[in-house]
């Protein structure tokens, strides 16, 4: 018989290599490393997009405005510890932003890309602690395969409010007061190979 598994602590996570994104879910630890450039491809595009339009006051001339956008915040939901992509505020539910290491206030917002080493634990644990936290919506964006799946949260479950995929640009909620261009997220495919 195997020796029950201890539980991970805040200490794990602080001890955690720098190199690798440390998260409590379900009571594991789990480390991820750092992803690979279409990942963050398409973080880093899909993140300028977002916070060039909605990170900036209500009202404000530039763009819709009313949210705070951050990359990789250190969210405490209980004893999970979680680091989405991607996660935004409303600024009329949180009209300061802390100066804190890390937010126990759920966002209105989340977004994970996947990658293939995180897929299963975005899709799966992760969606899981979000819903019980009660975030409203929250998208996936595959690199990979070139999908955005937008999910809302409906009687504590997730459902699928759009998908979309390829070039296509796309309006998705809760950011479709503008248009986002798809195509801008996902890096150039090498040419197939002429036969």
């Amino acid at each position: 018989m195997s020796a029950p598994r201890r539980r991970a602590t805040y200490d794990d996570v602080r001890n955690a290599p720098e190199h690798m994104v440390a998260e409590i879910l379900d009571g594991e630890l789990f480390l991820s490393p750092r992803p690979a450039s279409p990942h963050v491809n398409a973080g880093s595009v899909l993140g300028a997009d977002l916070n060039g339009a909605f990170h900036r006051p209500p009202g404000d001339p530039k763009g819709p405005g009313g949210w705070w956008i951050l990359f990789e915040p250190e969210l405490h939901f209980g004893t999970d510890v979680v680091v989405p992509d991607f996660a935004g505020w409303r600024r009329e539910r949180m009209p300061l932003l802390p100066n804190a290491p890390a937010l126990t206030m759920a966002p209105d917002w989340a977004c994970e890309v996947v990658s293939p080493t995180t897929g299963y634990i975005d899709r799966g644990r992760k969606m899981r602690i979000y819903a019980h936290a009660g975030v409203p919506h929250l998208w996936i964006v595959d690199p990979i395969i070139r999908t955005l799946e937008v999910y809302g949260l409906e009687g504590g479950r997730w459902i699928v409010a759009s998908t979309h995929g390829g070039t296509d640009p796309v309006r998705a909620v809760p950011f479709d007061a503008i248009e986002l261009e798809m195509a801008r997220w996902w890096l150039p495919q090498a040419p197939a190979p002429s036969s």
